[in-house]
């Protein structure tokens, strides 16, 4: 009788375990899914998402603030299309820079072409971002917890992909992916100088690949900017009129003693950091 007893207490308190463990792990969305070419970030959970949708979208170009009711950013794309989002929880021990770079990285190895990225309070207010741009109070948090960057798929392509991350105010952190494709080709779209500069500390190299001619602007001129935003970089520039790009940056302003000629063969420029 009392090992019996003592088999019921055992088998009340493994359901009751199996209880708290089951209702413990969180489910996704009903009806969301996953990016087909982007990894779900490690035990992360989907607690938003926006199935594909025609409307207008404003992605910003730089930091947004609020004036007189009014956001504000130094510039935009503007385009109407298709589309579509997904906005992942991450479980305690993950943080969000972790997510954003792994997914800023899997799109890059795609081709993937970066027009803007900020973060922390570079970026402006986190509330904007989050109820203004995406309307998702979830995204909500510290401003110097955040990061922000629009890219499109392959150069000239009409596709764009938009990544948000942010620490909210419980220390819980989240990311938010969101895929737009134009009704209209979208035509030229250039990266802001201070991007080209992150991307050029972050990765080590620009790969300017479509720069294949003589140097022109307006790239001369985004990359002098960039550049000369940290007077402390050394560079190197290969390609087949990378000369050519050396003595026009130098032109603009950027000292010959920060950039050298590299011989690496490649079909088009490539800035490499002097670490």
């Amino acid at each position: 009788m009392r090992a019996s007893k003592r088999f019921a207490c055992s088998l009340g308190w493994l359901l009751g375990l199996a209880g708290y463990v089951t209702t413990g792990l969180a489910a996704d969305v009903a009806g969301s899914q996953d990016f087909p070419n982007l990894p779900r970030p490690a035990d992360a959970e989907i607690v938003d998402y926006k199935p594909a949708t025609s409307q207008e979208r404003i992605f910003p170009l730089g930091s947004i603030r609020k004036i007189s009711g009014q956001l504000r950013f130094d510039g935009q794309v503007v385009s109407r299309g298709t589309s579509r989002s997904v906005t992942y929880q991450l479980p305690p021990e993950r943080s969000a820079d972790e997510a954003f770079t792994a997914a800023r990285e899997a799109f890059q190895q795609q081709g993937a072409q970066l027009l803007f990225w900020c973060q922390a309070r570079d970026c402006g207010e986190s509330s904007l971002w989050a109820n203004e741009v995406f309307g998702n109070a979830r995204l909500y948090g510290a401003d110097n917890g955040q990061a922000y960057l629009l890219l499109r798929m392959a150069p000239g392509s009409d596709t764009l992909v938009a990544l948000y991350s942010i620490t909210r105010g419980n220390r819980r952190a989240m990311l938010h992916v969101e895929e737009f494709q134009a009704d209209a080709p979208l035509g030229e779209l250039l990266p802001t100088s201070a991007t080209l500069l992150r991307e050029l500390k972050s990765s080590g190299d620009l790969d300017l690949s479509m720069l294949k001619g003589e140097p022109r602007e307006p790239w001369i001129t985004l990359l002098s900017r960039g550049l000369n935003l940290d007077s402390a970089l050394r560079v190197i520039l290969s390609g087949p009129t990378s000369e050519a790009w050396r003595q026009a940056l130098i032109d603009k302003g950027v000292r010959a003693a920060r950039l050298e000629s590299g011989n690496k063969p490649t079909q088009g420029l490539v800035v490499e950091l002097i670490r």
